[in-house]
């Protein structure tokens, strides 16, 4: 566990992540449904759209340290999904459900309202509820997935098996950071960041009588998600898709490679980002960032 070392205190950080820290971004919620859903914003109402979403029992914070480099020109914004982050749990959970929250996002922090049109960055899971987007919204003008895998054997429903799996309640943050871990595993350098994650990741709580602190994301959402239709979302696709991948990333094997070329829109790009595995965020974020600035200045109007 790399933040064991520091016994719960915030490792040294570099100038570009405080300056980014320096721009915090307003935390609101709105309803979709039934549940509410945590939203974080940067940048002006009236400038070009820009939604970030996250991957698998992630949050909005995984953003938190990226958003703030495009909100002098874009309008960003990030969500946590139902399940995850500070968003309501559910008796159940569908990709078409994240989709919708996606999409309701565009409205709740005015995404659209510079020219109409929204591009989408999702990393990992977040690329799936990406494409039903701009399948069912004419104003997402295009898609940018970042390690996000997807391959027909994993079109599962959901289980709907009862589960009584709750979290470990630690006595305080330390004792939770001290434990964390990213999902798949994976080592990274940046350790500053892996904190960072990690104390987003948490809530205090109350259960049974002790109270202290667990992670934020439901610990039954993978038995409760319907996966069924992810193979064929790539398919509902209209507008330009550019995917980027970590080089060293071992969830986007030849396999899902093969099967994302054959999906994707006919010249999709594929951008590998150097030295960085599936967690692209924490493993090369100036890198990314650079990578994400590049295309944005260079992407067309949707006809």
């Amino acid at each position: 566990m790399p933040l064991g070392q520091y016994g719960g205190e915030r490792p040294p950080a570099p100038r570009w992540y405080r300056q980014a820290m320096a721009q915090p971004p307003e935390r609101s919620r709105f309803t979709v449904g039934d549940r509410e859903i945590e939203l974080l914003t940067w940048g002006e109402v009236g400038k070009p759209g820009l939604l970030f979403l996250h991957g698998m029992s992630a949050h909005a914070d995984w953003w938190s340290f990226i958003a703030p480099s495009f909100a002098q020109d874009w309008r960003c914004a990030a969500i946590s999904f139902s399940g995850m982050g500070g968003s309501d749990w559910c008796d159940e959970y569908s990709f078409d459900r994240f989709g919708e929250e996606a999409k309701a996002a565009i409205d709740a922090a005015k995404l659209d309202a510079g020219n109409g049109q929204v591009i989408i960055v999702g990393h990992s899971m977040g690329g799936s509820p990406a494409f039903l987007c701009s399948g069912a919204d004419e104003r997402v003008r295009g898609i940018i997935c970042v390690d996000t895998p997807i391959h027909p054997r994993w079109g599962a429903p959901a289980k709907r098996e009862a589960t009584s799996a709750t979290h470990k309640i630690y006595p305080d943050v330390a004792s939770a950071i001290c434990r964390f871990r990213l999902d798949p595993p994976q080592l990274s350098e940046n350790h500053y960041l892996i904190d960072h994650i990690a104390r987003h990741g948490l809530k205090q709580v109350e259960r049974d009588g002790q109270a202290g602190w667990q992670w934020r994301f439901d610990p039954a959402l993978w038995n409760l998600l319907d996966r069924s239709g992810v193979p064929t979302y790539p398919s509902r696709v209209r507008c330009p898709v550019i995917y980027m991948h970590g080089e060293r990333s071992k969830t986007i094997d030849p396999e899902i490679l093969e099967f994302l070329l054959d999906v994707l829109p006919a010249g999709t790009p594929f951008i590998p980002i150097p030295d960085a595995d599936h967690h692209v965020l924490a493993d090369q974020p100036l890198a990314l960032i650079g990578a994400l600035r590049g295309v944005l200045a260079l992407w067309p109007p949707r006809g």
